[in-house]
């Protein structure tokens, strides 16, 4: 049966958006068969028989909606249909492939025709409807997409950078007083991030480039996009781009502790503490902040601040975020130890932290051994989380714990050294002689976990006869 299709006057199709804009229904009935027509924009779905033939005039629908976006300054609508989260990216009319256009391309099939459209020309279609520099920015997000579809990362990275580029340049600085696009700039650098941590493992194992290159790269633009936020200085507070600082911090912040160059978050945490804002973001916001800076200065051994830091990040994350809390306790209990404050059994449970369990145990009773043999059983686990060497610095607290033992034990204020060192031996450590025992009192000494002095006339430890092994919660 022939169905003849009816040309529309282009002044026609005007009249349709200007005042049905998306949607209108027609039903007509042809031959006595019933055909459906659904004009959604420049969506077609026609009904024919028991057979269903969709053709997909998406993109023009998407671009209208880009620029109503635009028009209405609607920065999380417009943030929205560029994040790669949003249905469009799975429409493969708006999928580019780097091939020459066509306008679609007909698989045969014994059943039903289906046909597979493609966008010819983002640019050329982007320049219709949008305006400089949201045309190109759109049509490097398509063609993003069909990079996406096919697991190419390293090429829809390098398309995502060219997304992410126009946010740092005149055109978007130009906007004096307005930060309504700074929900787009959001959205497109987390997928620039997301992007360049997947073209990295991908140039793996091709064992192609240096390792953390895709990164730095990606760093290096969400800088650019900082540094246009940290110095807009013209605006009010309510539209100011600094409202922008600390997300771009956080995303940096991911990058640096990926390559494990810790010490480019220092410009970064001094551009937000000197911010007048600091204390106004958003809850989510703060506690990713916070999370990051906690683990900076645990890994600086400022364990106090480290402190602060991670147990704002835990008590202010959303009850139902498990995961997050229990990744914010994996760094904040081993400060929590060092400073002498031990988890609960329960909390451990709760949380799916067990491998912390004879670690704790080891710790508080003063027991060497058990605590060794919890480092070695859990070893995989403490490196891949990076605190294996901070769990290290658990011994002595551990040394501290069993020579108060000692101490309480013999009942005096002046222990032998040979008392402690064969306490360490009754913990299987064999290649210890009393030079070294003598080094490890002073080290605690020093530290002041134990107040008194080594008298190397009598090989004795004199300890303070008050409080002679002071709460580690109370030592600096």
């Amino acid at each position: 049966m022939r169905f003849e299709y009816a040309l529309i006057e282009k002044h026609y199709i005007n009249l349709i958006h200007y005042y049905y804009y998306y949607y209108c229904l027609v039903l007509l009935l042809c031959f006595d068969h019933l055909f459906l027509l659904l004009c959604f924009d420049h969506l077609f779905l026609l009904l024919w028989f028991d057979r269903l033939v969709l053709l997909l005039w998406f993109d023009r629908l998407f671009l209208l909606q880009i620029y109503e976006a635009i028009d209405n300054h609607d920065g999380s609508f417009c943030a929205e249909l560029l994040s790669f989260k949003h249905p469009h990216v799975a429409n493969p009319r708006l999928q580019v492939r780097p091939r020459p256009p066509s306008c679609c391309q007909r698989c045969e099939d014994t059943h039903s025709p289906v046909f597979v459209l493609q966008l010819a020309s983002p640019e050329e279609k982007c320049q219709q409807v949008l305006e400089p520099p949201y045309d190109e920015m759109v049509a490097a997000h398509l063609r993003c997409t069909y990079a996406v579809a096919n697991h190419d990362f390293i090429e829809a990275y390098k398309f995502q950078t060219l997304v992410v580029q126009y946010p740092s340049e005149p055109a978007f600085q130009s906007h004096k007083e307005e930060n309504w696009a700074l929900p787009v700039m959001f959205s497109i650098t987390l997928d620039l991030r997301i992007f360049a941590n997947n073209a990295e493992q991908q140039l793996q194992k091709k064992a192609k480039g240096q390792p953390g290159e895709m990164l730095e790269k990606a760093a290096e633009q969400l800088m650019s996009c900082f540094r246009v936020c940290a110095s807009d200085n013209r605006a009010g507070i309510e539209d100011s781009k600094k409202w922008g600082m600390m997300f771009l911090s956080n995303q940096l912040f991911k990058i640096y502790f990926k390559i494990n160059k810790l010490h480019l978050c220092k410009p970064l945490i001094r551009a937000i503490d000197s911010s007048n804002l600091k204390n106004d973001y958003s809850p989510a916001q703060k506690v990713t902040y916070k999370y990051y800076v906690g683990r900076k200065a645990m890994f600086d051994s400022d364990f106090k601040p480290a402190e602060e830091f991670l147990s704002f990040a835990f008590h202010h994350c959303h009850r139902s975020s498990q995961k997050n809390k229990r990744m914010i306790l994996i760094y904040l209990l081993p400060v929590k130890m060092l400073l002498g404050h031990m988890p609960t059994h329960q909390l451990l449970r709760k949380y799916d932290l067990m491998q912390f369990a004879d670690v704790t145990k080891g710790v508080s009773e003063g027991n060497l051994l058990l605590l060794n043999e919890a480092l070695n059983k859990h070893e995989t686990f403490f490196i891949r989380c990076g605190i294996f060497l901070i769990l290290e610095k658990l011994k002595i607290i551990t040394f501290r714990n069993l020579f108060k033992k000692v101490y309480l034990l013999l009942r005096t204020h002046q222990l032998p050294l040979d008392a402690f060192l064969v306490s360490l031996r009754m913990m299987q450590v064999e290649d210890v002689d009393i030079d070294e025992v003598q080094c490890i009192l002073a080290n605690l000494i020093y530290m002041g976990h134990i107040k008194g002095y080594i008298s190397q006339q009598h090989q004795k430890l004199v300890v303070s006869k008050q409080n002679p092994f002071p709460p580690l919660s109370s030592v600096s």
